[in-house]
């Protein structure tokens, strides 16, 4: 470049000067409006090249983007079937731990009728002797409807989003199995339900049942963690911090801390 401007000046200084119309001056000042305009092309086109690579730069960033939207969107897809498909295992054993409780309750209440007829009968018969036949058999009561069914049906209405029937369900089965390993279970669905129909005060209520009268039930870290995110919907930010920070603080190794601190990231609050 610096070539072609030395030519360039040449060229015009000695038509300037065999025309007789210029000075040394005037060549000097010519040289240098020259030199000022390929200054000016290069900057030009270095600002070309400098917006083409921000074009491909923008490009690129455009396509990260999408992919990291793609992936999020198919995280999300995959984290809502885990979520069902540990919904469904916890129903399942919900229900086999209900299937064992009424086996051993089975069990006992035979060897007590057992036990009963023995004592009735006066003990065991003599060897090839007859049977007495004083002891006069009850005919069974009317079987009521199992209480399992109950609480099966009840579960597959709240998974099916049936809240009202759910609820409906769950408390009858709190009311006749009111000792029940599954007592605890049923009371909280029956606040997880209220929670899904945006029913909050309804299930703060209901949440603070379960841990009152079932304190040492694996159901009170959630109970407590709905709590928190019912006063929150409410309005009632600092008493649903509160109760998040307990759910950590009191079980920190439970996936309901995992989510107590998330929510609290969310709403500007670090947690150790």
């Amino acid at each position: 470049m610096n070539v072609m401007r030395s030519h360039l000046v040449a060229s015009v200084a000695f038509l300037l000067l065999a025309a007789g119309c210029a000075s040394s001056s005037d060549v000097k000042r010519l040289s240098d409006q020259i030199t000022d305009l390929q200054d000016q092309i290069a900057d030009l086109k270095r600002q070309v090249s400098s917006k083409e690579e921000v074009q491909r730069l923008n490009e690129r960033i455009a396509q990260q983007t999408q992919s990291l939207l793609k992936s999020n969107a198919d995280l999300t897809v995959k984290v809502n079937e885990m979520d069902d498909r540990l919904q469904n295992a916890q129903g399942s054993i919900e229900q086999t731990n209900y299937r064992i409780d009424r086996i051993v309750q089975q069990i006992t209440q035979s060897q007590r009728d057992i036990d009963s007829l023995k004592m009735s009968a006066g003990g065991s018969p003599a060897a090839g002797g007859p049977i007495r036949d004083e002891v006069t058999v009850q005919p069974p009561l009317a079987v009521a409807e199992d209480p399992i069914q109950i609480y099966q049906t009840a579960y597959r209405d709240y998974q099916r989003g049936n809240f009202d029937l759910a609820i409906q369900g769950f408390a009858e089965f709190v009311r006749g199995n009111p000792n029940s390993d599954l007592a605890d279970n049923a009371a909280y669905w029956i606040g997880e339900s209220l929670f899904s129909q945006k029913k909050y005060r309804d299930a703060i209520e209901q949440f603070d049942l379960v841990v009152n009268q079932y304190p040492r039930s694996d159901k009170v870290p959630g109970a407590l963690l709905k709590k928190g995110y019912s006063y929150i919907e409410i309005g009632q930010k600092a008493q649903g911090v509160v109760q998040l920070q307990y759910v950590i603080h009191e079980h920190p190794r439970s996936q309901e801390a995992t989510l107590a601190r998330q929510k609290l990231r969310e709403l500007g609050i670090e947690t150790r």
